[in-house]
């Protein structure tokens, strides 16, 4: 498949195609998404609002998250469905996976953001672009990781895995007093293809789910008085 013409930011459907995943640094996203620094400092600060995650079977406080959905008929823009549990069966996520985990549901005041429209956009196009001619139905999850001294933060603590959707977006919000969240991503069989930190609002990984997994290791406080937090937005698009 050939890179759509125009696709936009340069690049990023051929590292797609080519290698699985493509990252995309805060100026690339910048540049992309043309939005006021106050608008994103409006969408990143609605992260204090998130809620615990009562559903980690590793009995762990560390994780808080909002979660919405969306459905994207063919040619149309996202549009945000009834309020439904996320799940997501147990081959994908072996630690929480199987069940109906209703979480808090993601403001609509931060969904009228405009950096979660060109969020969602971007992603869009992305998967139109791998998939064409599809209809989406997507989730969006704001997540904080906290970590404390002796009490470290876990991004994926099921492990390296499979979403089991056909695209994933991962934009970094804001890192805080904290050491690791790096991101690995491998191929099926395990195999690394690239280790990075997403540093730096907006900071994106951008992953052909089918083609490879990723993960991230756990996170610690670098100055152990103080909180430590990860914040990051995770989008998906499954074909329906």
């Amino acid at each position: 498949m050939a890179p759509a013409e125009g696709f936009s930011p340069p690049g990023l459907l051929h590292s797609l195609l080519q290698d699985g995943f493509a990252r995309l640094r805060p100026a690339e996203m910048a540049a992309c998404l043309a939005l006021p620094l106050q608008t994103l400092a409006d969408f990143a600060a609605s992260w204090d609002g998130l809620e615990i995650d009562s559903f980690m079977a590793d009995g762990g406080r560390y994780r808080r998250r909002r979660h919405a959905n969306f459905t994207a008929l063919r040619g149309q823009a996202p549009r945000r469905g009834l309020h439904r549990p996320h799940f997501q069966a147990s081959v994908h996520n072996t630690l929480n996976g199987g069940l109906d985990r209703w979480f808090a549901p993601i403001l609509d005041a931060t969904l009228a953001n405009p950096t979660a429209t060109a969020l969602l956009a971007l992603g869009g196009r992305a998967a139109d672009a791998l998939h064409p001619g599809k209809s989406w139905f997507i989730e969006m999850h704001q997540f904080r990781i906290e970590a404390t001294a002796g009490a470290p933060g876990y991004p994926t603590p099921e492990g390296t895995h499979h979403d089991g959707v056909d695209l994933v977006l991962i934009a970094m919000i804001d890192r805080a007093n904290l050491t690791g969240g790096e991101t690995l991503v491998t191929d099926n069989d395990g195999a690394e293809l690239a280790r990075f930190t997403l540093d730096g609002l907006l900071d994106t990984a951008i992953l052909d789910d089918a083609r490879v997994m990723h993960g991230v290791t756990a996170i610690a406080p670098t100055t152990a008085a103080q909180p430590s937090r990860r914040d990051v937005l995770v989008a998906t698009w499954k074909a329906v």
